[in-house]
C-alpha cells in the first residue's frame, strides 16, 4: 500500500481541476433566464422613485407609529450599486439621499429599486431605511442593513 501511495496522491491531484470551484455556479444574467427580468430600472432621482419611497414612508409612520411625518424634499440623490450581488440576481438598484422630513429635520434615506417586487411582483418595488426613524429596526444598524 505504501508504494502506492505517491501513485494515488499524483491521481488524486491530477483530477482536482476537472473538479471545478467548491460551491461554484453557473451563471445565467437574470436577463437570459426561461422567466427573464428586463433590468430596466428608473433611475434613483425617478420622481415615481421619489414619490413611492415618500408615500410608503408616511403611511408606515401613520399607521404602525402615530406619526405625522412626511418626507418634503430630497436633495443629493446618488446611486449606490446596481445589481452588487452579481448577474444572476434579481435586478436591484441601491440609493441613498438626504430628506429634509415635515419637521424641517434632515435624515438620511437609504432605498433600492427592485424589478418585480412590487404588489403581486407586477411591476417594480421599493425598499427604504430612513435613518434614525428605523423604530422596529429592520434595517439595524443605523440603515445598514437597507445598503448593498
Amino acid at each position: 500500500m505504501r508504494r502506492n501511495l505517491p501513485a494515488l496522491v499524483l491521481g488524486l491531484a491530477a483530477l482536482l481541476p476537472l473538479a471545478g470551484t467548491p460551491g461554484a455556479r453557473e451563471l445565467t444574467p437574470a436577463e437570459k433566464r426561461v422567466l427573464p427580468y428586463t433590468g430596466e430600472l428608473p433611475l434613483c432621482g425617478d420622481p415615481a422613485v421619489l414619490a413611492r419611497v415618500a408615500n410608503q414612508f408616511a403611511e408606515k409612520e401613520a399607521q404602525f407609529w402615530n406619526s405625522d411625518l412626511t418626507i418634503v424634499e430630497y436633495e443629493r440623490i446618488h446611486p449606490l450599486a446596481y445589481k452588487p450581488w452579481g448577474l444572476d440576481m434579481i435586478p436591484r438598484r441601491y440609493c441613498t439621499a438626504t430628506a429634509t422630513l415635515s419637521n424641517s429635520r434632515r435624515h438620511r434615506v437609504d432605498y433600492s429599486v427592485r424589478e418585480d417586487m412590487d404588489f403581486l411582483g407586477n411591476g417594480w418595488g421599493v425598499e427604504f431605511c430612513v435613518q434614525g426613524l428605523d423604530r422596529n429596526w429592520a434595517f439595524a444598524p443605523a440603515c445598514r442593513m437597507a445598503r448593498p
